[in-house]
């Protein structure tokens, strides 16, 4: 796995291109327009052997794993923060095609991306300013308060676009966020040392959503993105940290669920979920609520069925893998 290195660098050291991955560019290789929920054509993000696509069913058990879990509590139950609209983060996918247009980022400028590959910009559809669910929280525009991810994929260039609380000034007529990062998905590439991105652990967002066309497909193949009330620093692969309470888990720490749960009674999709945690686990990637397991915003999730279903798993029903396993 790469060391800290920016965006545009691969694991060799050498400029990566998009375009000269395996399997060429994005699903159709042109532009289909601006598509909500895009399923990327079946696409796996990121590379089979990137963390967030490691296979953990065998990792070994960290020392401390029984203290983290008293930590968050073992009776503490899980949640699905995701749902139909307003619920969960939106994503979106572009063609190559689509106007790259600049951010000014008002909280985490130095640690922020201005673009990629010497191109200024972030490739949002003019949409997002003016019509809901494109920005998390459903509010045109992003509003003004709330976490505000967009989410954007160029799916040619096979590009992901991050930002964290993105607003549309209607005023002075520009986007604006608090950080934003850019992510190769041909590349296993970290951000630097110390940096945040659109998340605060430094790492990138869509490949840890619970996605609906993922789960009915068949079981999750990447880890997902979950959040607990307090961290600790920071152990790879995440970059970043954002606090240092005693006992708590650190960003980049990675929860999975015990095969010892019996998935039977569930609904076969939530199945799909549920042994995803299973092999691939989950990754601390934020302060929030313990167990808060993030997916995206989608109209066809069944929030009747999500939501006892989580409910019923509970911190007794996880063990925290070795720290930093790669």
């Amino acid at each position: 796995m790469c060391g800290a290195v920016l965006l545009s660098i691969g694991c060799g050291g050498a400029p990566t291109s998009p375009s000269d991955a395996p399997g060429g560019p994005g699903p159709g290789g042109s532009s289909t327009g601006v598509q909500l929920t895009d399923d990327f054509g079946g696409r796996r993000l990121l590379p089979d052997d990137n963390w967030w696509n490691l296979d953990i069913s065998n990792a070994p058990v960290d020392p401390q794993s029984s203290a983290y879990i008293d930590f968050i509590g073992r009776t503490r139950t899980s949640h699905p923060d995701f749902g139909p609209p307003p619920y969960g983060i939106p994503y979106i996918g572009v063609g190559a095609g689509q106007p790259r247009v600049p951010v000014t980022f008002t909280a985490y400028g130095s640690e922020s991306d201005s673009g990629f590959g010497g191109e200024a910009g972030y490739p949002i559809p003019p949409e997002a300013a003016t019509q809901p669910n494109y920005v998390e929280g459903g509010v045109p525009g992003g509003g003004s308060s709330g976490d505000r991810h967009l989410l954007v994929v160029d799916r040619d260039r096979w590009l992901l676009f991050e930002l964290f609380a993105a607003r549309w000034n209607s005023s002075a007529q520009r986007w604006e966020a608090g950080s934003g990062a850019v992510f190769n998905l041909a590349s296993n590439a970290r951000r630097p040392e110390g940096w945040t991105s659109a998340d605060a652990a430094g790492l990138a967002i869509l490949p840890g959503l619970v996605r609906y066309d993922e789960a009915v497909r068949g079981p999750i193949r990447h880890a997902l993105r979950v959040t607990v009330r307090a961290t600790n620093g920071y152990v790879w692969p995440a970059s970043h940290r954002a606090g240092s309470s005693p006992g708590a888990l650190p960003m980049g720490a990675r929860l999975r669920l015990k095969t010892s749960k019996d998935l039977s009674p569930y609904p076969a999709y939530i199945r799909n979920i549920f042994r995803g945690m299973q092999t691939y686990g989950l990754i601390v990637a934020d302060n929030g609520s313990d167990l808060y397991v993030t997916g995206a915003m989608d109209s066809r999730w069944n929030n009747s069925e999500l939501n006892p279903a989580f409910r019923s798993l509970t911190g007794d029903d996880f063990e925290v893998i070795q720290l930093g396993f790669r």
